[in-house]
């Protein structure tokens, strides 16, 4: 068997799914790291407002994962059609596919 062609459109979206997911995680941990520095620093820098640190650690869990989504989106695209042309220039990926049975299987069989 051979993979001779990607949907971009579907690619792009699993793509896109899968580096939100990314985003997500990267923001938690930039979030983290926000908060516990913000502790540092305005222990250090009375004019720094307490709720600084907090602020751009919710920015981050939230901006990370539109910004990692939007880049996967246009990355995927672009790689799947990519994929598309180059395959279709020198064939595709050969995979090898084994049959394990039936996902699901009837009553009273």
């Amino acid at each position: 068997m051979q993979l001779r062609r990607i949907g971009v459109a579907s690619a792009a979206k699993v793509v896109a799914v899968l580096y939100a997911i990314l985003g997500l995680i990267a923001g938690l941990l930039v979030a983290g790291i926000s908060l516990v520095s913000a502790g540092f620093i305005g222990a250090q820098n009375p004019d720094m407002p307490p709720w600084f640190g907090a602020l751009f650690g919710v920015g981050s869990v939230i901006l990370f994962p539109i910004l990692y989504g939007a880049m996967g989106l246009v990355f995927g695209a672009i790689v799947a059609a990519l994929y598309n042309g180059v395959a279709g220039m020198i064939g595709g990926i050969e995979v090898e596919l084994q049959d394990s049975g039936p996902l699901f299987s009837s009553p009273g069989r």
